[in-house]
Formats: structure tokens, C-alpha cells, sequence
């Protein structure tokens, strides 16, 4: 696992608003809780609202939105397999699915995505 998708899951476990102890986190993670600790103390120097110490345990004290472009390459085809799915049939909540698939196609070009202006009808 990266650093960076450590940190995600990180601040995803945390946005609980509830306390953790680095050694839950680490069993967690499968990684040691020395590097729990690292983790934290570099996400508090960038600015993430966690607040704790070593022995204590860590708590996020401010609602975090992360943005929704965090996607795994399978998580992103399993939205939009699904959005595939809701939007073949007609009705409300077939068009509310394709205008959302279009949403994510535009939104993620990264994913490879070519946004199809038919979703929006």
C-alpha cells in the first residue's frame, strides 16, 4: 500500500469523529505503529485537523470533505457498470444515472472516460 493511500484510509477511518490508538490503526493497516505515528505528524504539519499523541490516541477534530475524484480503478468501473445498469430503463432514476455517469466521465478524464452527451437526455 502507498503512503498516499494509507493517509486516504487513514483520514477515512478517522472521519468517525471518534478516538484511535495508533496500535488499532496499525493492526488495521498492517503497518507498524511507528508509522502510524509518522503519518500523523505529517498530516497535522500539512493541515489536517488531527489532534493526539502517542499512547493517547488520535481524533480528527473537523469534519474533512475529501474530494470525490479518490476513486480506485475498480471502484470508478463499478460505479459506472452500475450507472450503466440504473440507466438503461426509463424513468427518473434512469435519467438522474446517466446524467451522473456523464457527471463522472467529465469529471475524471484521467479514468480514460469519453463523456457521451446522449447520457444527458
Amino acid at each position: 500500500m502507498s503512503r498516499d493511500q494509507r493517509i486516504f484510509d487513514l483520514i477515512q477511518r478517522m472521519r468517525d469523529g471518534r478516538l484511535h490508538t495508533a496500535a488499532a490503526l496499525a493492526q488495521d493497516l498492517g503497518v507498524s505503529t511507528r508509522t502510524i505515528w509518522r503519518d500523523m505528524a505529517m498530516m497535522a504539519a500539512t493541515g489536517i485537523p488531527v489532534e493526539g499523541e502517542r499512547g493517547l490516541g488520535y481524533i480528527l477534530r473537523a469534519p474533512l470533505l475529501l474530494p470525490p475524484v479518490m476513486l480506485t480503478q475498480e471502484e470508478l468501473e463499478a460505479l459506472m457498470e452500475g450507472l450503466g445498469h440504473v440507466g438503461a430503463g426509463d424513468g427518473p432514476r434512469a435519467r438522474a444515472a446517466r446524467a451522473l455517469k456523464f457527471k463522472v466521465a467529465t469529471l475524471l478524464p484521467q479514468a480514460g472516460l469519453v463523456p457521451d452527451p446522449e447520457d444527458l437526455s
